[in-house]
């Protein structure tokens, strides 16, 4: 087989396997991502340092096009009321995106297998409990801005470092503090987790590329272009059957999976 059939079959297998990734992430307002870096390493070959920013790259485009198809189905101004706290992880998650973007180059390939290993199996955990959540509650912050604000921002941080060190846009993580420390409901809380990603994502892309992990043009031709193109349809039919499928039942299936797939490739890595 030539180098460029196997290319041409990597291309064709990452469009195929990340148009149901998006969608998924798309009905459930996260961007995939955390099922995208097994398939990434696992059937795609690719090495988790390489990975990673591939991952972020390609979440980029998910969470633009989820939020602009979601923001047809769902009003972006029932967020309205969570502006303080969204404003507040938005800067706690680009700060943190600088930091682990540094860190991801000085961390061993081992260390960077067993951390992602773990963060995961933390993902999988947090969407099993998500599908237990209530529809709405009272959130533990106090309503008062500044305790909003300060709330918001460590948990920015957190989430942040979390996304850039995965190549996630962190909405999983997201929507249940959402949900717990400011008692949004779970479809506004969804739109929001768009709406806060995007900008930590986008800093970490920038980052990546700055430091020269985005070249790679077999990466970015054989991976990143079929796989951001897959995403893009995915996302799309994600965020217009929002409120159709039934996504808690789905989160807590996925949530399985994903604990499942992460230690079955990376452990055996």
């Amino acid at each position: 087989m030539t180098d460029t059939t196997q290319q041409r079959r990597r291309a064709g297998l990452a469009f195929g396997l990340a148009v149901p990734i998006a969608l998924l992430g798309g009905l459930m307002g996260l961007g995939g991502a955390e099922f995208r870096l097994p398939v990434l390493v696992g059937p795609l070959a690719a090495q988790p340092r390489r990975a990673v920013p591939l991952n972020l790259l390609i979440s980029l485009v998910t969470v633009t096009v989820s939020l602009l198809a979601r923001g047809r189905m769902l009003s972006l101004t029932s967020v309205s009321q969570l502006l303080p706290p969204m404003i507040a992880m938005m800067l706690g998650g680009v700060t943190a995106a600088f930091a682990g973007t540094t860190l991801l180059g000085r961390l061993s390939a081992r260390q960077l297998e067993r951390l992602i290993l773990v963060l995961l199996v933390t993902i999988g955990c947090a969407l099993i409990v998500e599908a237990f959540l209530p529809e709405a509650r009272a959130g533990f912050v106090p309503p008062n801005p500044a305790w909003q604000i300060v709330a918001g921002v460590l948990a920015g941080l957190i989430i942040g470092l979390f996304s850039s060190l995965l190549g996630v846009a962190g909405g999983e993580l997201i929507i249940p503090t959402l949900i717990f420390a400011f008692g949004a409901g779970i479809k506004v809380a969804g739109t929001a987790s768009l709406l806060i990603s995007l900008p930590t994502v986008l800093v970490g892309v920038v980052r990546y590329a700055r430091q020269g992990m985005l070249r790679d043009r077999n990466d970015l031709l054989g991976i990143a272009l079929p796989m951001g193109l897959g995403s893009v349809i995915g996302a799309l039919l994600g965020g217009l059957l929002v409120g159709i499928v039934p996504v808690m039942a789905l989160k807590l299936a996925l949530g399985f999976i994903l604990i499942a797939s992460a230690v079955r490739i990376f452990r055996h890595r």
